[in-house]
């Protein structure tokens, strides 16, 4: 176990290293002016200079790498606007000189809110899902199954950002939602998240259903259940004690992938609430043409997503004995 772990973390380092020279090459060394994007219009030759010498952007291409791989390490200093050094600790993503701060407090505000979105969302997708999939699958033909299905496949023909939409207009029920930190006030941060938690659960756990439906009615299938059956164990423990545990392998993987996509893709949830997370963040970033925003966010992204992939990998060895790391 520990030799994969550490074979895996090697892999995902070396993705994210070039996921970092990639998005560095597409946002600093691309035919455009950084410096000048980022001062805007009115400004002043001076001032391009200074914004070029403070982020290194007069410098070879391999140098300037090379300053944003010792940032993330050892941290960097960058010159604000005024001629004050600012000290950027380590790990340093840069500074945006849109909103003078430095990226990585920017994320650090911005990750708490996504991460409590999108895991909040996935605790009522996948709960709501399997659940609902593993009844569907154990009553296979009957209205009830067939009703779950249609009911799954309606719900996803209709887009996301439109069932977010009216829910934030309409659905009074819920709270007004807002964002305030678990440790200042525990019952604030659930009741302002609790809208796009059912707004996100609730429409993903339409494909959770279909997802666990399928690997729940090919797992029930199997020699080991029908061995089981024939011992006499009650279909409830044949069903919830053997059969989830292998059904689940399958879904894990995807919830998994899903999880880390929406870390890094949670654009329309946190605009139509209103919630200050990291899709909110890189969408603005994106209409300010802040690049050290953006590069920061793309770099947060692909590592998210290869830990999330080891991840998934280790939880499989729990759920499934028959899968062994090699």
């Amino acid at each position: 176990m520990l030799f994969y772990i550490l074979r895996r973390l090697a892999s995902a380092i070396s993705v994210v290293i070039v996921t970092l020279i990639a998005s560095f090459a597409l946002f600093f060394l691309a035919p455009t002016d950084p410096a000048g994007v980022i001062c805007g219009n009115r400004c002043t030759p001076e001032r391009i200079e200074a914004i070029n010498d403070s982020l290194g952007l007069d410098e070879p291409a391999i140098t300037q790498i090379g300053l944003y791989m010792k940032g993330i390490v050892v941290g960097r200093t960058y010159t604000t606007a005024g001629g004050v050094v600012t000290e950027c600790p380590a790990p340093c993503l840069g500074y945006s000189y849109t909103l003078g701060q430095p990226v990585t407090k920017m994320l650090a505000d911005a990750l708490p809110v996504t991460l409590s979105i999108v895991l909040g969302g996935a605790i009522v997708y996948f709960g709501v899902g399997v659940f609902t999939g593993t009844l569907a699958a154990k009553n296979r033909g009957s209205t009830m199954d067939k009703v779950t299905v249609g009911t799954s496949l309606l719900v996803n023909s209709v887009p996301y950002f439109v069932v977010a939409l009216l829910v934030a207009l309409y659905a009074t029920v819920f709270p007004p939602a807002q964002y305030t930190p678990l440790l200042t006030n525990p019952w604030a941060w659930a009741s302002g998240l609790l809208a796009a938690w059912m707004t996100l659960g609730l429409t993903n756990a339409a494909s959770y259903t279909r997802y666990s439906r399928a690997s729940m009615i090919e797992t029930l299938g199997q020699d080991y259940i029908r061995t089981a059956r024939s011992k006499g164990i009650s279909e409830r423990r044949v069903v919830y004690r053997h059969g989830v545990r292998a059904g689940l392998t399958p879904v894990v993987t995807i919830l998994g992938l899903d999880v880390a996509f929406q870390l890094t893709n949670a654009i329309f949830t946190e605009s139509i609430f209103g919630l200050p997370g990291l899709g909110l963040l890189s969408i603005r970033a994106f209409y300010q043409y802040d690049l050290p925003v953006l590069m920061g966010t793309v770099l947060l992204g692909s590592v998210v997503l290869v830990l999330m992939n080891l991840v998934v990998d280790i939880v499989y060895t729990f759920l499934d004995p028959r899968v062994r790391l090699g």
